[in-house]
């Protein structure tokens, strides 16, 4: 069967892994400098040194492969209008109680479905009295261990497309989203395309446009009259350092994939600078570990349609049909709407902004955690979900429908 659901365990071949050291044995740094350890400039290069080298002579891949793949993971064949029919990979850990709410966790750039490890046993365990969940987490394609599309055009909506079709090849014909990163945008057009489908959606990156008077007269009158809090201040602070400092990527990838991509693709230290720059900025003074750090480029250095392939959705959102993708910014009243704000994300806005998206029965501001919440704080995050669809929360009425189907 075209749609078959096939057991997967990642096996990156040996070739692969001698190739990959065996680049990274020739390579070159650049001089140092007296600024060469200042982040201000990039990745310090001390940093790259280490781990490159680590990267060569001590990082077990094989040990970190065979811990990702004590996770239960997928594949399965997807049809997308337009284009070819891609191979999609995902977690799948149900929770041991059948009567739980099925999740889909989108990542986005530069994360993976690593970035739902740490919470899938907070989630599908369940307190005796809270809600569970069934988890789905693939690798968006073009990334991981999905196949990429070889057309251009491939863009949020076929993303969209994509996740609403595995989670009814999976059998769950109502479910609730959680996005970050693209999984915001990603997320929130499957409510817009798939209101009937998708019912409620958590975020932990909010990007929404300010209150108009036209739009939304009460939000934009209470903009006026009630002052930005020191945490939205300070959430300003911080989106306008990230525009002005922080963009570059962005621009980069948007405008030039292919450009980059040939970078990326033929130098694992390129890739493993590319890629810590944004582990280090935006978190939250998370502490990360070489290992950690080398498993998550090394999912990119494998990943089944190159490094390269992850870059094409800056520029496909840019240059695609903008009518599908502002879905994702308007208003959605079908859809209720959880929103959790982490003061170390890229963008942190002004809670009325995100009660321009829908109607949010679930919001807090956190006092740490940044943009890869659900590896920097799990348990924070975690718990927001079970609030938000837990008893007393503002989506239980759905848990309750979606616990009588599944």
């Amino acid at each position: 069967m075209a749609n078959a659901i096939k057991p997967f365990k990642i096996a990156v071949p040996d070739s692969e892994i001698e190739a990959l050291k065996a680049k990274l044995a020739v390579s070159t740094f650049p001089k140092e400098v007296s600024f060469s350890s200042n982040w201000d400039y990039g990745v310090p290069l001390e940093d790259v040194k280490r781990l490159a080298h680590y990267w060569r002579d001590g990082f077990d891949w094989r040990a970190q492969e065979a811990k990702l793949n004590e996770v239960p993971q997928f594949t399965t064949t997807i049809s997308v209008d337009g284009f070819e029919d891609l191979e999609v990979h995902f977690v799948h850990q149900k929770s041991k109680r059948a009567e739980s709410v099925p999740l889909l966790f989108s990542h986005g750039w530069p994360g993976s479905f690593l970035e739902c490890l740490k919470i899938l046993p907070l989630l599908t365990d369940g307190d005796s009295d809270g809600p569970s969940f069934h988890v789905v987490a693939p690798s968006l394609p073009n990334f991981g261990f999905s196949q990429g599309s070889s057309k251009p055009g491939f863009g949020i909506p076929q993303y969209a497309e994509v996740l609403h079709k595995l989670m009814l090849q999976l059998g769950y014909d109502q479910y609730v989203t959680q996005g970050g990163d693209w999984g915001y945008i990603i997320t929130r057009l499957i409510g817009a395309k798939y209101p009937s489908h998708c019912l409620a959606s958590h975020l932990n990156f909010i990007r929404a446009n300010a209150p108009t008077l036209a739009k939304h007269p009460i939000l934009y009158l209470q903009s006026l009259l009630a002052p930005y809090t020191a945490k939205e201040k300070a959430g300003l602070v911080r989106t306008n350092w990230f525009q002005k400092e922080g963009y570059g990527y962005n621009f980069e990838q948007s405008t030039k994939p292919s450009t980059i991509g040939f970078a990326l693709n033929d130098s694992p230290v390129a890739l493993l600078a590319w890629i810590y720059e944004k582990l280090h900025d935006w978190t939250d003074n998370y502490p990360w570990t070489d290992d950690e750090i080398l498993t998550w480029v090394s999912v990119y250095q494998f990943s089944t349609a190159g490094p390269a392939a992850s870059a094409r959705i800056y520029y496909e959102a840019v240059h695609s049909s903008h009518e599908e993708v502002r879905q994702s910014f308007e208003y959605n009243s079908k859809v209720k709407l959880g929103l959790s704000y982490f003061p170390m994300d890229i963008i942190v806005l002004p809670r009325v902004y995100g009660r321009t998206l829908g109607p949010v029965v679930f919001e807090v501001e956190h006092e740490d955690g940044g943009h890869f919440a659900a590896h920097e704080r799990p348990n924070v995050f975690a718990g927001d979900l079970k609030k938000m669809f837990g008893k007393g929360g503002g989506a239980y009425d759905i848990t309750r429908k979606l616990c009588q189907k599944h």
